[in-house]
């Protein structure tokens, strides 16, 4: 068996997200097609994905693995994904793993992209592909509040409740919100050593209502002290979401290199 690491962008607009579900269309079932496809095995081939996106959500960076049952070129395997794949799915890069690399258990950070469409209106052909807030904001309260998310917290406040992991503590390592007038967008991103379900989405949900004056510019440090899922109230849509970058070992966090981008 040889072990395969794959890099896929997807568009997650027609997915019910990226783990395999019952009569859903999902990454993860297409990407099994595929790789099931190439290896012309009769039994299922299991791709294993670095975390799992929601539906709706985007990848300009999934990373996968899976064992193939013979040797084939990493670059003849990429072809072979590309031309089997639908068009809302590529695969970027492929390489052949050590056999002990797992795409899930060996990240050491994540790296994810919000997009805010600012417009009063809805844009019909953004809809899919960004958030949406209508009101007025104060980028630089967002800015100064995103410096609270900096360092290691327990996030319970910002995580989706009913979730199964208790251990709610994580490491954001940068945060940033910046401008794009040509498209009239705020694009949040944020790089951390993992992320709750929801979390991301919760975060830039609470940096909005901060801009927009719904609540005090560091509500932020007090959210980590009640850990109340309820009181972070509003969770931007998942259209803006987009998992950016996986790391293994070869980002700034490794280095003990806390950076704002």
């Amino acid at each position: 068996m040889l072990r395969y690491k794959v890099t896929i962008a997807y568009d997650g607009t027609q997915f019910a997200g990226f783990q395999l579900q019952v009569k859903q269309r999902t990454v993860q079932g297409v990407m099994e097609k595929a790789v099931r496809t190439i290896a012309k095995s009769p039994t299922r081939i299991v791709v294993n994905g670095s975390g799992r996106t929601d539906a709706g959500v985007h990848a300009l960076g999934q990373v996968v693995h899976f064992d193939f049952p013979f040797a084939l070129p990493a670059a003849a395997m990429l072809k072979a994904l590309n031309s089997l794949l639908p068009l809302d799915v590529v695969v970027k890069d492929c390489q052949v793993a050590d056999s002990g690399f797992h795409a899930r258990y060996d990240t050491t950070g994540k790296r994810y992209v919000y997009r805010v469409s600012r417009g009063y209106y809805t844009d019909p052909f953004r809809r899919f592909y960004t958030g949406h807030w209508k009101y007025a904001l104060d980028v630089d309260k967002i800015e100064l509040a995103l410096n609270d998310f900096i360092g290691t917290h327990d996030f319970s406040s910002f995580a989706a409740s009913g979730g199964s992991i208790k251990n709610k503590v994580r490491t954001i390592f940068a945060a940033t919100v910046t401008e794009d007038p040509a498209s009239d967008e705020l694009i949040f991103e944020f790089y951390g050593n993992g992320f709750l379900y929801n979390m991301v989405r919760i975060m830039v949900g609470v940096a909005l209502e901060i801009g927009n004056g719904r609540r005090p510019v560091h509500d932020i440090l007090r959210l980590y002290e009640v850990k109340d899922r309820t009181q972070a109230r509003y969770t931007a849509p998942a259209s803006g979401l987009y998992l950016k970058k996986v790391y293994y070992g070869d980002g700034p966090a490794d280095k003990g290199d806390l950076v704002t981008l």
